[in-house]
């Protein structure tokens, strides 16, 4: 059996390349029953959350994925998510691979955002700001500059000295313009791509900052009790999301809205599914402003791992 360590994993994923596999695997699908999502008590600190993601190609793979989110862990300098995911033999039964689940995570959430994008975002869109600091913020970097033209980012947290010290890491990563910023209004003004990545539970990004043409891609948020943006950016917004089981129930950037009826279940235009089937067209014009909600899919696991597998099988017997 493989194992893959983070670095291995990091290398075995390059942004283009995910995109496609998730793009591949959206159009073709895969079994994959409800995630189970468990609360757990941290004494003295936010609860953390116990996922696990289960999904399968019959007769080809088969995964799972632990999760275990803590909030707490941000005061520690540690990571909020902490993971590890096992890709079998769905034929045999044979355990493939034990993949860092950490890394899997950050890119494929990441890849997923880019693959919406991909979709969504206008084709010469440039400016790219990112709410957020944590893992995926540097990632959404990455997997934007794959699909689109990115040539400035503007990384926004509630620490400055963060949101800094992220900018001149993704400036020295990626060879383009990059700041840091405590002015969240201004930045998403001046925005081509806004993409959110917090644990927040108030709104971040207000429906009245947003410019014709924008598009909003809302990341984090995951539980129901959290939200990044506000009932106008829904009602401004054309809106998609990644699945819409998922996004329905779970995040509350869509749940709350439906809760209220802001949002009626039929004002979601489409999903991943249907954007890769060509069952919608995505964006219609240079003028929408989009929005794009993702609480993640373990189809979108099994792909990342499916590939992750693959690069390092074929590099091996090389």
């Amino acid at each position: 059996m493989l194992l893959l360590s983070q670095e291995e994993t990091l290398k075995a994923l390059p942004f283009l390349a995910l995109v496609d596999a998730l793009d591949a695997m959206f159009k073709s699908g895969c079994e994959m029953p409800v995630r189970h999502h468990h609360d757990m008590a941290v004494p003295g600190e936010p609860d953390a959350t116990m996922l696990l993601m289960p999904a399968w190609v019959p007769g080809a793979f088969a995964g799972v994925k632990i999760v275990n989110v803590m909030p707490g862990n941000s005061g520690r300098g540690l990571p909020a998510i902490s993971a590890e995911y096992l890709l079998s033999d769905a034929r045999t039964g044979e355990m493939l691979a034990m993949i860092n689940g950490g890394e899997l995570t950050a890119r494929r959430t990441a890849a997923a955002s880019a693959l919406a994008a991909r979709y969504l975002a206008r084709k010469d869109a440039s400016h790219l700001v990112v709410a957020g600091t944590g893992r995926v913020a540097l990632n959404l970097v990455g997997a934007h500059l794959a699909v689109r033209p990115i040539t400035r980012v503007t990384f926004w947290g509630r620490s400055l000295d963060k949101a800094q010290a992220l900018a001149a890491e993704a400036s020295a990563l990626y060879g383009i313009t990059v700041e840091g910023t405590s002015d969240l209004e201004q930045a998403v003004r001046a925005a081509d791509i806004v993409s959110a990545a917090t644990l927040s539970k108030d709104p971040l990004i207000l429906g009245e900052w947003l410019q014709p043409g924008t598009h909003v891609d809302l990341v984090g948020a995951f539980k129901p009790s959290m939200r990044e943006s506000d009932d106008e950016a829904v009602r401004r917004a054309s809106v998609f999301v990644d699945t819409r089981e998922g996004c329905t129930k779970e995040g509350g950037d869509i749940s709350q809205p439906l809760a209220s009826g802001v949002l009626r279940p039929s004002d979601i235009k489409a999903d991943l599914h249907d954007l890769a089937q060509g069952l919608h067209k995505g964006r219609v014009d240079d003028e929408e402003i989009t929005l794009f909600k993702s609480v993640g899919a373990a189809l979108e696991d099994l792909a990342g791992a499916i590939l992750a597998y693959r690069t390092v099988a074929s590099a091996a017997a090389s």
